[in-house]
């Protein structure tokens, strides 16, 4: 039998996506129905090809052969084109009249808005900021994600029927949503305060919070920093900082973290960027003073299990500036009035597995629940409370897919495939990114987005390559034509295994006979014409 298997890559996105189907349209040359196979699950692709962390190509099976499909940048080159070209979303089906409330406009408000409206339901979007975007406006810096691809994404959204209201900041969220006569509330107000910590400063010398820092940078008001930066932390967030105060004309950036490298929580693409960029990282070490001109920093040491710990030795470091980065939190004080909503000990709402808070009707996710904390992460969490809100609108509680299993390297036949090395897009040089915030990382061409489609192994499932057809000694393959893959002639099929055991992405099973097909197997369309 045929089967449909579950590929990795759809497997590890955080936001559900169908890359083995888009990057198959892509292979094609069907550009737009790519687009649209991509977008039924992530609203935002261009967004996406550059600042997603692409778990996706981690867990590639290509990456046995040579690299990881490019995934990210033929997620990119569709979102670009989807741009360029004018795409807009299909509109929303026949209205429900049911009215969501989606407060705060970052990656997961937005996706949940995205979502609900495909499903039919009218969304107001209220965000304290004064444009739609969150973190990714405010915190992502240009170089990473230019401003006209974000405001491109977010007018389609908003054609589609969004209702934003921006500069809007919701301290009561059971009152607004009675007065706005809500059937459904999601929040996701992001993680948008700094942690304090406790630094004695002696000096007037700047010191000043990652977040603030990222945000007046974005909106045209940077602060003086000077020419020697420090900043304390080990995310992403301290390298973006860090990699902003270098294009803002810093000679020296120097990243305090108090564990090593291998435990740092930044990615190490980021943090390789950071280092080709001139950033210094300072390991095992921890800030005990700033006196506006001087750094004073205490060397740590691991223990038995790993944990730093304090030696009691110290050093000084010259820095004009102080950024602090060592993490934020959500403010949760709009969900006080709320009741049945609880607030853990770290600051994050605890929610059920489908996302909704101890009051119903009222969701919350993003960086405000437990998870990691990505704009992919974030516009999954948006993709599935818009499923979990639609089926508590309509009462129903169904919930739609099969757990299909997973089609790993090992089960893969790879005589079909040959050597095919990555392609990857222009970057801009070290020197050439300190200059401005340019976006450093390009867009591929068509010929090199579909060459990279081609990589794709379509683990799992049917690539039409025709190796059954040619196999089978007893012609008991039945090819039905472009799109429509094979049929098996039973009445001929002897059980032989050949196909089975040729098939390069392992879209053939055998079962015993009589027994039940699996809920992945794979049943062509009925076809009327002569012999088939």
């Amino acid at each position: 039998m045929y089967v449909d298997l579950l590929p990795p890559c759809n497997e590890a996105c955080p936001t559900g996506e169908n890359i083995q189907g888009y990057l198959a349209e892509v292979q094609a040359g069907r550009y737009e129905k790519a687009w649209r196979t991509l977008t039924v699950d992530n609203p935002f692709p261009a967004i996406h090809g550059r600042v997603c962390y692409h778990p996706c190509e981690s867990t590639c099976n290509r990456r046995h052969l040579d690299a990881a499909v490019s995934i990210h940048a033929a997620e990119r080159f569709l979102g670009d084109l989807a741009l360029e070209r004018g795409w807009r979303f299909d509109p929303a089906p026949v209205p429900t009249r049911k009215r969501a409330l989606v407060v705060g406009a970052g990656p997961a408000g937005l996706s949940a808005a995205y979502h609900l409206l495909r499903r039919g339901h009218e969304v107001e979007v209220r965000d304290a900021g004064p444009a739609p975007g969150g973190m990714m406006r405010y915190g992502i810096p240009a170089y990473r994600l230019p401003r006209e691809v974000l405001q491109g994404e977010v007018d389609r959204l908003e054609s589609l029927g969004a209702v934003f209201v921006s500069g809007h900041h919701v301290r009561d969220l059971e009152a607004e949503r009675v007065e706005g006569r809500f059937d459904a509330v999601f929040v996701a107000v992001g993680a948008h305060l700094s942690k304090r910590i406790d630094i004695p400063a002696m000096d007037a010398g700047t010191m000043i919070d990652a977040v603030s820092f990222l945000r007046d940078v974005a909106s045209g008001q940077p602060p003086e920093i000077g020419r020697k930066v420090a900043v304390y932390g080990g995310g992403n967030t301290a390298l973006d900082a860090a990699r902003t105060a270098r294009r803002l004309g810093a000679d020296e950036a120097v990243v305090v973290y108090r564990r090593t490298r291998d435990q740092m929580p930044a990615h190490e693409e980021e943090t390789r960027e950071a280092e080709r960029e001139g950033v210094r990282l300072n390991w095992l070490r921890t800030v005990s003073a700033f006196d506006g001109g001087h750094l004073r920093v205490e060397i740590m040491e691991l223990d038995e299990s790993g944990r730093p710990r304090p030696t009691g030795r110290f050093e000084t470091l010259d820095a004009s500036s102080l950024i602090l980065a060592v993490g934020q939190e959500s403010d949760t004080e709009l969900l006080r009035s709320v009741p049945g909503v609880e607030v853990d000990s770290r600051g994050t709402v605890r929610v059920s597995d489908s996302l909704m808070t101890g009051a119903p009707g009222v969701f919350a996710g993003g960086d405000m629940v437990s998870a990691e904390r990505t704009v992919t992460v974030a516009v999954g969490h948006g993709r599935r409370a818009a499923r979990e809100i639609d089926s508590w609108l309509r009462s129903d509680g169904r919930r739609t897919g099969i757990d299909r299993p997973r089609a790993g390297f090992a089960t893969l036949n790879l005589w079909y495939f040959g050597d095919a090395a990555i392609r990857r897009a222009a970057e801009l040089e070290p020197e050439q990114r300190l200059t401005d915030f340019s976006e450093v990382v390009g867009t591929l061409g068509p010929d090199d987005a579909l060459y990279e489609a081609g990589r794709c192994l379509s683990c799992g499932n049917c690539c039409e390559c025709d190796g059954c057809l040619g196999a089978c000694p007893e012609d008991a393959v039945i090819k039905l034509g472009p799109g429509r893959r094979y049929r098996f002639d039973y009445d001929r099929c002897t059980g032989c295994r050949t196909c089975a055991e040729q098939c390069p992405v392992h879209a053939i099973d055998m079962v015993a006979e009589g027994q039940a097909d699996p809920p992945w197997a794979f049943h062509p369309a009925p076809d009327t014409r002569a012999g088939l």
